[in-house]
């Protein structure tokens, strides 16, 4: 035996170098040997015969004569290429093939097509090695019973041949032509399924981890045709809102009394909305914030006065009946150089919910837009909250705009959501950050998921309105659709002396952080209410547009305790009441029975504005009363503000604008456009266009 294996080591040795000529005429013959041993007579038209109901013997009886011929030296010698090269395209080809991300072609039965077939290929004593996916552990082994150890190298043997030579006329193939497809042999009865057509490495990934087990055999399972169906996303969104403001009686209810409120959310939600293909559901829509969203003419206040009013009265658009008492106010705007320095801590919400594009990779350009609003005296620092928080940026001189970039650069989405831990710590990091003279604010940017550590909304809400005592506010930017938490966000902008903005786009980013930065961070007035007292001689009825979520009770106006809105420097606010007169055929609601005393003195006015604001930091309040005499002239601007007011009604469906619609919004909001240098009007004429079509 040692002698014999001496010689065949001898002979190896001795063999030729590999030769091409050799290895094509050694190709050919393999091929031609495949061809006559296991297809049916050439022309016949019949398929490969199923090895299953040949005689046991047949199998050992081709093992002998393979051993017959291969036991002589010359033999052994001459087929040293040939089996070195089978190897290498037996085993290299197809890993290389995985790799790339070449898609293998799944068989069916004649009897089953794919398109039809409801079950599996079976295969009880085959498991086709070329078919588990790269990594598996599979070998060429598995699962092989010792009779169909021949039939299965023959047929691997001819699958790897088919590769090489791209012969599917040979091999049974039936493929439409793909940049270098994988093929597999086919099966006895079995025909191949046309290639697939190559796809990028993340569809392949997932066409790899679709494996399907076919008694013993792992192979993949066909992809859908186009894009990959998706399992629907279930929207999960929450919105803070009421049931509109009702018509109300004068002489029942003369009195309206309501926090200020100079979110603009709501308006960003809508255009998310609609520009996305939708038309919004009537809570996601304040018509206050639409309205507020847009800058206004207002005149500013003279002196030291923090705020200035302006009243215009005017028809409503779409009821000839009533008439439109529009408010604005103009907050002071100091000088920005004048404005003390500022300790900012952006607290990012970095869970798994905000890895989307319109999340945290558009929340970190947002930012970054804000740096160079700020001064080389203000500080940042960054905390953010996932699955636990953390401060990855202490407090830095604004000036080092580097470090915060890369900060920010730095930050990746994973995790749950623990939004009360990192409210905590930011507040921690606020207070250390603080200084006499100075002006400390936490600025929340998230989707609203908060799904870890607050088992009490309530208790947060407690816990965010106390922290705003100490002097540090917070505001909340909101990203993203799909989880958007509104509730949470208004609610923790309210209790924490801020405000809410929605960022669905980089311009918007810019408007709220880089135009609206001074308004938002650095308040004039704190806990600002609104009171109107209607006169029932000339007013019988009225509806206050919006507000429905800063409503207050007619005792609070007075009460300094009560909490109400922040105004910011040169912040503006607009409030629209429909008023309804005497005998006018408008009126909603009958007379009464009884009737009431009639009204004394001061027959002529509508009625009586009363603002009430603190400074901040002071304890008591500062009251200013102006007199609505009805003769107010309406302009441009307020005409414009009706439009919006307009607008959101027609979202909500609101059953008080009769046969007004989408046309008359638009008509209104395009002859009133005034000066818009940035196009946000027009782009509002745009949406209610886009609103239009939506709802036909």
């Amino acid at each position: 035996m040692t002698d014999d294996l001496d010689d065949l080591r001898a002979a190896l040795k001795a063999s030729p170098s590999p030769d091409a000529d050799a290895k094509a005429r050694a190709m050919r013959l393999a091929i031609e040997n495949f061809d006559r041993l296991h297809q049916a007579p050439q022309g016949s038209g019949e398929l490969l015969r199923s090895s299953e109901d040949r005689p046991r013997a047949a199998p050992l009886n081709g093992v002998r004569r393979m051993f017959h011929y291969l036991t002589s030296r010359p033999a052994l010698t001459a087929t040293t290429s040939v089996a070195a090269l089978l190897i290498g395209v037996a085993v290299i080809l197809p890993v290389a093939d995985l790799r790339l991300g070449k898609p293998t072609v799944v068989v069916e039965t004649k009897e089953a097509p794919a398109a039809k077939q409801a079950e599996p290929v079976s295969a009880p004593e085959t498991a086709l090695a070329p078919s588990a996916p790269y990594g598996s552990g599979a070998t060429l082994t598995d699962s092989v019973s010792p009779d169909a150890a021949p039939k299965r190298e023959a047929e691997l043997a001819a699958s790897d041949l088919a590769q090489a030579e791209e012969s599917a006329a040979s091999s049974a193939v039936v493929a439409e032509p793909a940049p270098e497809p994988l093929t597999e042999a086919p099966m006895d009865g079995i025909e191949a399924l046309p290639a697939a057509p190559v796809v990028g490495l993340a569809e392949n990934e997932l066409r790899l981890r679709a494996e399907a087990p076919m008694d013993g055999v792992m192979g993949y399972v066909a992809a859908p045709e186009g894009d990959m169906m998706q399992a629907p996303v279930e929207n999960t969104e929450a919105y803070a809102n009421e049931d509109p403001n009702p018509v109300k009686v004068t002489a029942e209810e003369p009195v309206s009394t309501f926090s200020i409120d100079v979110d603009t959310a709501s308006y960003a939600v809508v255009r998310s909305s609609l520009t996305g293909g939708y038309l919004p559901t009537p809570d996601q829509v304040r018509v206050e914030e639409m309205v507020n969203y847009f800058p206004y003419a207002y005149a500013a206040p003279e002196g030291d006065q923090a705020f200035a009013s302006t009243v215009s009265v005017m028809p409503t658009p779409w009821n000839p009946g009533t008439r439109l008492v529009t408010i604005g106010i103009q907050g002071a705007l100091p000088e920005v150089a004048a404005r003390p320095p500022l300790n900012l801590v952006f607290l990012i919400d970095t869970s798994g919910s905000m890895e989307d594009a319109n999340k945290l990779p558009l929340l970190k350009k947002s930012l970054s837009l804000m740096l160079s609003e700020l001064r080389p005296e203000d500080q940042v620092a960054i905390v953010t909250y996932a699955g636990s928080a953390g401060e990855v940026l202490p407090p830095t001189a604004a000036g080092e705009r580097a470090a915060i970039l890369a900060a920010l650069d730095n930050l990746m989405a994973g995790g749950s959501t623990a939004g009360a831990e990192g409210l905590e710590l930011a507040y921690r990091v606020a207070e250390g950050m603080k200084a006499e003279g100075e002006v400390t604010r936490i600025l929340l940017a998230t989707d609203g998921d908060f799904n870890v550590g607050i088992d009490d909304p309530e208790g947060l809400e407690a816990y965010v309105a106390k922290k705003r005592e100490s002097g540090t506010y917070l505001s909340v930017l909101g990203f993203g659709r799909g989880n958007l938490d509104d509730a949470i966000m208004q609610s923790l902008a309210q209790n924490g002396n801020g405000t809410a903005a929605y960022i669905d786009t980089l311009n918007e980013a810019r408007k709220v952080l880089v135009d609206q930065l001074t308004g938002a961070l650095f308040p004039i007035a704190d806990d600002v209410k609104i009171q109107v007292e209607w006169n029932p001689a000339t007013v019988a009825e009225y509806r206050l547009i919006g507000y429905e979520t800063r409503a207050l009770r007619r005792e609070d106006f007075n009460n300094d305790k009560v909490d109400a809105g922040e105004i910011g420097a040169g912040t503006q606010v607009t409030a629209i009441y429909e008023v309804t007169a005497p005998g006018s055929d408008a009126l909603l609601n009958d007379p009464l029975r009884y009737g009431a005393a009639p009204a004394e003195g001061a027959a002529g006015e509508l009625g009586f504005l009363r603002l009430r604001w603190k400074a901040p930091g002071a304890d008591q309040s500062t009251l200013v009363e102006t007199p609505i005499s009805g003769k107010e002239p309406a302009s441009a601007e307020t005409r414009f503000a009706a439009a919006i007011a307009g607008f959101g009604q027609l979202l909500q469906g609101s059953v008080y604008l009769g046969d007004w619609g989408w046309d008359q919004a638009i008509a209104l909001a395009t002859e009133n456009r005034g000066d818009d240098p940035f196009g946000y009007r027009i782009e509002a004429a745009n949406l209610m266009r886009l609103a239009q079509s939506l709802s036909n």
